[in-house]
C-alpha cells in the first residue's frame, strides 16, 4: 500500500508560485496513476489534476489549465503540482491521492494524504 506526504504549501500574494510535492512510500508508486485535489472551507473535495503511471496522460480541471502543472518523478516516488498565477479561489487544502479506479472523481482516489494548506491573498 502506497503512503502520501504533500508540503510545500503555505501563504503566497494573488499572482504568485508554489509547488507542491507529494512523496510515496511504497514499491509500486511507479505503478499508480496520481492526482491533486483540493478541498476549500464549507466546500467538498475537488479534482485539480491527474497524471498516469509514466507522465503520458494528464488532466486539469478547467480552472487551472494554464496556470498549474503537474508532474512525476518515479525515481524519487515524488509527484509534483506547480502552480502559477494563483488567485486567490485557489485557497485550499491539497491533496495527493493514487487512482484505485479509472474516473477522475474523488470517490476514485484513495489513500491521502494529509494534505497541505494553500493561501492566496488578495
Amino acid at each position: 500500500q502506497v503512503q502520501l506526504v504533500e508540503s510545500g504549501g503555505g501563504l503566497v500574494q494573488a499572482g504568485g508560485s508554489l509547488r507542491l510535492s507529494c512523496a510515496a512510500s511504497g514499491r509500486t508508486f511507479s505503478s499508480y496513476a496520481m492526482g491533486w485535489f483540493r478541498q476549500a472551507p464549507g466546500k467538498e473535495r475537488e479534482f485539480v489534476a491527474a497524471i498516469s503511471w509514466n507522465g503520458g496522460k494528464i488532466y486539469y480541471v478547467d480552472s487551472v489549465k494554464g496556470r498549474f502543472t503537474i508532474s512525476r518523478d518515479n525515481a524519487k516516488n515524488t509527484v509534483y503540482l506547480q502552480m502559477n498565477s494563483l488567485k486567490p479561489e485557489d485557497t485550499a487544502v491539497y491533496y495527493c491521492g493514487v487512482q484505485l479506479l479509472s474516473g477522475l472523481a474523488n470517490a476514485d482516489f484513495g489513500s491521502w494524504g494529509q494534505g497541505t494548506q494553500v493561501t492566496v491573498s488578495s
